[in-house]
């Protein structure tokens, strides 16, 4: 094959990284307290911003608040009454673990699995590192 024709069959192969070149801020976490529930009203934007399923990550804070809790329709409804900035930490938890890539700090990640194992993958430096946390 031509240098050329190999060139573009990489290209073919390659992931796009859409950068705008701002800076990646993690969303803050809004919501209100009623009765013995929390509800995070915007936990779908959050979601979205960090390219991850809103599902997951409900999952994820379930489990790092060590409370029950489920969707209902865009938000998200915990059991108790928790503070914004244990949930926000969490949720900083959660981009640590499953978006910033741990070589070169971007959030232009994607989780595959291969062979079982869970690995975030980096568009913009091809890095793989494990996920450590399992759910």
């Amino acid at each position: 094959m031509e240098y050329e024709q190999l060139l573009k069959k990489a290209y073919e192969k390659v992931k796009v990284v859409e950068h705008n070149g701002e800076r990646f801020e993690i969303p803050r976490a809004a919501g209100e307290v009623s009765g013995n529930n929390t509800f995070i009203t915007n936990i779908i934007s959050i979601a979205d911003y960090l390219r991850r399923d809103s599902m997951h990550l409900a999952k994820f804070l379930q489990k790092e608040l060590a409370t029950i809790g489920r969707m209902q329709g865009s938000r998200l409804c915990l059991k108790g009454k928790l503070n914004s900035s244990i949930v926000n930490e969490k949720i900083e938890k959660y981009a640590r673990e499953f978006v910033i890539c741990n070589v070169c700090g971007k959030p232009d990640t994607e989780v595959v699995s291969e062979k079982g194992i869970k690995y975030k993958h980096c568009l913009a430096c091809g890095a793989k590192s494990p996920v450590k946390y399992h759910m």
